[in-house]
């Protein structure tokens, strides 16, 4: 488990056209403790600009503010900025590639993560890989196949309440079984939409990104769980919504009602 306290973070990733100054007024001002920063290109600070990082935190700090993790690559110097820094993880997420299949995509995946354990290791900084819809690993038992064996200290799991859900998994359950490797909780919500009508030949459907009160996610009986297990970490609002016109709206809505959960 990550730090010794319950804390509340934001992904910065809509914000990516605000001054630092004004995001951390911004980030502060909705009631979080801290963000996970996109270290992406054309965001506030790209990747090859790592080691600025120690000024980055400084300037959060300022506000009262922690960097609690950063999504970005895993090249050294991603590893070396985050030392420097204190930024205790890097979160990736990863991939499968149709072409190759399922368990070929994964045992690369995990090729991949053993190669970085050495990094881990010499920098004391984490890769929290999570589960995604799509060609990702979808739900928790797929993160736990893929890490299963590995050093929690250096490996662990980022688990999604969203995306566990679209997968048809219970949150109790997807705690459950990566609760070993457990290193962030992310809270969003979704659902899925049918995009055409009855009479056509064939059902479509999208996934619909909302609030945390309206998708298949259920917040509360996660952070119930949460709560029973004794989990002290982070808790990350991931800021995605389908409606973007409205992110400030509903990311404010959502800290508050998280909050309310855990209090």
């Amino acid at each position: 488990m990550a730090d010794n306290q319950l804390s509340f973070s934001v992904f910065t990733k809509p914000w990516k056209t605000m001054s630092i100054w004004d995001l951390c007024t911004f980030v502060k001002g909705m009631g979080f403790d801290g963000v996970e920063f996109p270290l992406r290109a054309g965001y506030q600070l790209e990747p090859e600009e790592a080691a600025k990082l120690p000024e980055l935190v400084h300037q959060f700090a300022d506000h009262g503010l922690k960097i609690f993790c950063v999504a970005s690559s895993t090249d050294e110097h991603i590893f070396a900025g985050c030392a420097e820094a204190g930024i205790p993880m890097i979160r990736i997420m990863p991939q499968v590639n149709q072409e190759d299949g399922y368990m070929a995509s994964e045992k690369k995946a995990r090729q991949q993560l053993e190669s970085l354990l050495p990094l881990c290791e010499k920098y004391g900084v984490k890769v929290g890989a999570q589960q995604h819809y799509g060609n990702n690993v979808v739900d928790s038992m797929g993160l736990l196949h893929l890490l299963g064996g590995l050093n929690p200290q250096h490996a662990g799991a980022i688990w999604d309440s969203a995306h566990d859900s679209l997968a048809g998994q219970q949150p109790e359950y997807g705690l459950d079984i990566v609760w070993p490797y457990l290193c962030m909780v992310n809270f969003k919500n979704a659902y899925y939409k049918r995009v055409n009508g009855p009479e056509a030949e064939q059902a479509e459907w999208k996934r619909y990104f909302t609030s945390g009160r309206q998708g298949l996610a259920s917040w509360p009986r996660a952070a119930a769980y949460l709560k029973k297990r004794g989990y002290q970490g982070v808790i990350c609002l991931t800021a995605e919504y389908t409606n973007e016109h409205d992110v400030d709206r509903l990311i404010a809505a959502d800290i508050q009602y998280a909050r309310s959960l855990f209090a």
